[in-house]
């Protein structure tokens, strides 16, 4: 599978051999990592917002299909 690095959008193979994967190459990846050290990249919302509830609807929700994929 192809993917587009984020950093840079150069193609590159989605492969776990990639040891800076989702990214190109360390040099992307490090980009990256600035750009959140310096703030420029924000997640909405107060920190510890999240609503538990909804978390755990949504894990038991990803177990369930997990196993009917297993069984197939």
């Amino acid at each position: 599978m192809m993917m587009t690095c984020p950093t840079c959008g150069k193609k590159i193979p989605y492969d776990k051999g990639n040891p800076w994967r989702p990214f190109c190459c360390e040099r992307c990846k490090m980009i990256d990592l600035g750009h959140w050290a310096a703030g420029d990249y924000q997640i909405q919302g107060a920190p510890g917002s999240a609503d538990p509830e909804f978390i755990e609807q949504e894990l038991e929700r990803m177990r369930r299909e997990a196993l009917e994929k297993s069984k197939d």
